[in-house]
């Protein structure tokens, strides 16, 4: 029979499938549909293999489009997979292995169909292909069937309703992917979707009461991160010499499904991904974000969105106000463990800020947590490895700082949790540190790495921002946290002078040319000086609230004084350096005192000393330093297409051609 590319490169001349796509009526109820449906095979181990399915898949869909008018085809096909589903949970119940794979075998023939059918036509006119009508064919009477509603809301009763047992898995994993398809006309517009017939279908009419459940169901299966059973467990019939099977079709169902899964599912990217453990938890998640990330209905908000925005602890007895639709409830500590555990994903991070941001009974769960570094470890460590991630999923990692850093408990119960021996630390070995000054340093590196390379001011900005929120809350911070902190105030302080002596140099040239355009040396010192600015913020709201706590950084200042000379006098930085230029010269002057040769530990005692006698009231007060995430306006526009990028890289065997593509450029991140 050959090797699995020559099986799949054969499937436009299979019989079956030319009598499916060809000009004949198939009746629901021909016996031709058990055939068709009875294929096994070994999966494909390369994305090149998935990239011939679809080739493949995409001759058998042009046939298709052009007589399925005429032929209703593809609606006898969705009628015989609906009529399955309806004996689905029994099958499950009674181990009726043949059955459930026959049913799996027709959804995926379909999705291969729908994927193929929504890149290459409108929405209406695929709609017209699933409102076929027997009695006249060729005629779409608008009082028709519509069964392209009538299967959505077949998968979505599929996915809550079904049991996961092994025979389920993977026709659980098949539903949520047909889904994925269904919604995927997404990629194939460069602008968001703001109105459309799947936005339709998903937000009224009887998809609509399986909004909480759904939503429910595909958060749960992320949580178990319930992994594929092994192939042992499957009781599927073996390739034979007979004509009765359609082989090489669905590379990646069947007794091979499980192999595909080791695959990233888009082109040359699918070596470099890691394999999946759990397959129906990833595909769960792309869904559950595709949803949460629908634009709001020009009469109703997105469902998906409100039922993602309210739900509420299964430990939480107080009732669901009647103004909240789509409420549920679920296991708070078995999501906060699942989410902890799996911040190495772009779509977990992405997930995690959602439920921050947007559910006020997740924030509140999780900032009375008091195992908090086990949520934030991980996402220092996405920030650490910046240069390995992508712009996004560093974005994310960012805010989600920034939203925790939003509440004073957090920024002090950080300073109380601490690590020992952080191994992906590599700077410097930190046998012993709090979780909040492991925090300082990674912010801090960040605003480095974005200084040298990035130079990115919407980073920038959050970065100071996370830092300012803490600052004032800042508790014995380590040595080498102190220490960076006066490290980026001198890098900062070096590049304001360099700008300003070339933006001086750049005027005394344009006295003697007018010709020359000159580079905008005002607005780059405006910036710098911004950042100056805040450093110099963050600093005075430390010794300000937490003088006392914080020996480490007055020594920091101390051993670093001449950088702040310059600023004393300076306009933009006289109000600021108040009290900073107060502390310096109170302890400089104890330090005098002291005599000269004075040990690290002789100046940290002194300090503390001086901590005590410098009397409060002669430190100015400053409105205290608060910073809160606002989500931009038209936050869709950068959300849909990331959503969609994660899914386009991430999916389990789905393939895409990237020159389809418009949503964004294959190049970006």
């Amino acid at each position: 029979m050959g090797s699995n590319s020559s099986r799949i490169g054969d499937l436009p001349k299979n019989e079956y499938l030319k009598k499916l796509s060809g000009t004949e009526s198939v009746s629901e109820n021909d016996p031709f549909w058990n055939q068709l449906l009875s294929f096994s095979f070994p999966a494909p181990t390369s994305s090149t293999e998935l990239k011939l399915l679809e080739e493949a898949t995409i001759s058998v869909c042009r046939s298709l489009v052009e007589n399925n008018p005429r032929t209703g085809n593809l609606g006898a096909l969705i009628k015989v997979f609906l009529s399955r589903t309806k004996e689905l949970k029994l099958s499950a119940e009674c181990q009726n292995h043949i059955f459930i794979w026959q049913t799996h075998n027709a959804l995926f023939i379909i999705c291969c169909l729908l994927k193929v059918f929504i890149c290459q036509m409108s929405e209406e006119e695929l709609q017209l292909h699933f409102t076929y009508e027997e009695k006249s064919p060729g005629n779409y009477s608008s009082d028709s069937e519509d069964l392209l509603e009538e299967l959505l809301c077949c998968l979505m009763q599929l996915i809550t309703d079904i049991p996961l047992l092994d025979i389920t898995y993977e026709i659980s994993v098949e539903a949520i992917s047909t889904m994925v398809v269904f919604l995927s006309c997404q990629l194939f517009h460069k602008e968001v979707l703001r109105q459309s017939i799947s936005h339709k279908y998903l937000m009224r009419g009887p998809c609509l009461p399986y909004t909480s459940k759904l939503v429910k169901t595909l958060l749960y299966n992320f949580i178990r991160q319930e992994k594929p059973p092994p192939p042992g467990t499957h009781v599927f019939p073996q390739q034979s010499d007979g004509g009765g099977l359609l082989y090489g079709l669905a590379s990646g169902v069947a007794t091979g499904l499980w192999t595909v899964f080791t695959l990233g599912g888009v082109g040359s990217k699918a070596t470099a991904s890691p394999e999946l453990s759990s397959p129906l938890a990833n595909q769960s998640l792309l869904l559950l974000l595709v949803l949460a990330n629908l634009t709001d209905a020009s009469d109703a908000p997105n469902p998906y969105r409100q039922a993602i925005m309210s739900f509420k602890n299964t430990q939480d007895s107080s009732p669901f106000p009647s103004s909240i639709p789509h409420a549920f409830q679920i296991n708070f500590n078995s999501l906060y463990t699942a989410l902890c555990e799996q911040q190495t994903s772009d779509q977990a991070t992405l997930l995690l800020y959602t439920l921050l941001h947007q559910n006020s009974n997740i924030r509140t769960y999780m900032l009375a947590r008091t195992d908090m570094e086990n949520l934030v470890l991980p996402i220092l460590e996405i920030l650490y490895h910046v240069e390995e991630r992508n712009s996004h999923h560093v974005y994310m990692a960012l805010i989600i700082l920034l939203i925790l850093t939003e509440d004073d408990g957090f920024n002090r119960s950080i300073h109380e949790v601490i690590l020992k021996n952080i191994t992906w630390y590599s700077e410097r070995v930190l046998t012993e540190i709090s979780l909040g000054s492991l925090l300082i340093l990674v912010v801090i590196r960040t605003i480095q790495y974005n200084m040298t390379r990035t130079r990115d001011k919407y980073l920038h900005t959050n970065c100071l921002a996370a830092l300012a929120n803490m600052s004032a809350q800042f508790r014995s911070l380590h040595q080498y946290a102190a220490q960076r902190i006066i490290s980026l105030f001198s890098l900062l302080s070096k590049k304001h002078n360099k700008v300003l002596e070339q933006a001086t140099q750049s005027l005394r040239g344009s006295l003697s040319s007018n010709d020359v355009p000159l580079p905008d040396y005002a607005q780059d010192l405006n910036v710098i000086e911004e950042v100056i600015r805040m450093m110099l913020e963050i600093i005075n709201s430390c010794l300000t609230n937490s003088l006392h706590h914080n020996p480490n950084l007055v020594y920091a200042l101390l051993y670093k004084r001449d950088l702040f000379e310059q600023f004393r006098t300076h306009p933009s930085f006289q109000d600021i350096m108040q009290n900073i230029d107060l502390v310096i010269t109170f302890f400089s002057s104890r330090l005098l005192q002291a005599g000269a040769e004075l040990s690290v530990e002789r100046v940290l005692e002194i300090i503390k000393q001086g901590v005590i006698a410098l009397p409060k009231d002669r430190l100015k007060k400053f409105p205290e330093l608060k910073f809160k995430y606002v989500e931009e306006e038209q936050p869709e526009e950068f959300f849909i297409p990331y959503v969609w990028s994660l899914v386009y890289n991430s999916a389990v065997g789905l393939y895409w051609n990237p020159q389809d593509i418009q949503l964004f450029t294959m190049d970006s991140d």
